[in-house]
């Protein structure tokens, strides 16, 4: 199990909040943590730590006022870490280019593909033709249903599909991608504890990177996501760690991702 860190970037700061608060009218969230210092410097300490993966999240839409700062802020990271991030947040088959000539190993779509409840397979192979499957990662954020399972959202986890998050779904996608990025957005910023039946899907598949992002909040939650994962999935520690002002401490997160599968806890 590897540690992904990650970089959530909103109204042109490095941020945590809570994803099922997200909203693009008046560009609000309910936030955990802002940081006063900006993306380069989250990128730059991954970097010195060897730490690959990791996605930057741009959280505002292409027409919000902050847009072009949260860019800007996305670009700078890239920079700071070149072929060692991921970027997503309104990438599309006309931008992805951009991000990946400015630093980015892979490019992370939501929307793009899957928009008006379902996939839009158009979408999906243009931006397979425009980046190479290699370089594209299918984020698979999702809510559940009450009385039913996970379906993926979009538009900023605002709005639900049609498609729920299933082994047949995770066997389509991935010929078109080479990972999946996951936020459990029910529990995503809360540090609440993981989504157990999520964590448990997720971990029957795995045949491409996996990267589990939400509701960590303690150690015991990693051993719990590794279990239940079968080692087979990455993970994302958000407002929970201490970079964002969490009880969890970075380097015991990154001890614990690192151990193996069968070696006893510290």
């Amino acid at each position: 199990m590897e540690f992904r860190p990650c970089i959530d970037i909103h109204n042109g700061k490095v941020k945590q909040i809570v994803g099922s608060s997200l909203s693009d009218r008046g560009d609000s969230a309910r936030e955990n943590f802002v940081s006063e210092r900006d993306s380069a410097y989250y990128a730059a300490l991954y970097r010195s730590r060897g730490i690959r993966g990791g996605h930057i999240i741009m959280l505002n839409h292409a027409g919000s006022e902050y847009y072009e700062q949260t860019k800007e802020q996305a670009l700078c990271a890239l920079r700071a870490y070149p072929g060692g991030l991921q970027a997503g947040g309104g990438i599309t088959a006309e931008n992805a280019g951009e991000f990946l000539q400015a630093g980015a190993d892979k490019v992370i779509v939501t929307s793009y593909v899957f928009s008006d409840g379902k996939i839009h397979y158009g979408n999906l192979k243009r931006l397979c033709e425009a980046v190479g499957k290699d370089r594209l990662v299918l984020d698979l954020s999702c809510r559940r249903r009450e009385g039913s399972g996970y379906f993926i959202v979009t538009d900023r986890w605002q709005k639900f599909t049609k498609e729920e998050v299933t082994l047949p779904l995770l066997e389509e996608l991935s010929g078109y991608c080479s990972e999946f990025l996951v936020h459990a957005v029910d529990v995503e910023g809360k540090a609440g504890g993981i989504e157990e039946p999520l964590a448990g899907i997720l971990g029957e598949w795995g045949k491409l990177p996996v990267t589990y992002a939400g509701g960590v909040h303690d150690y015991e939650d990693l051993y719990r996501l590794r279990a239940l994962g079968k080692n087979r999935l990455n993970v994302t520690v958000g407002s929970a760690l201490d970079l964002f002002g969490g009880p969890m401490s970075f380097e015991r997160v990154l001890a614990i991702c690192g151990l193996p599968q069968k070696e006893e806890r510290p």
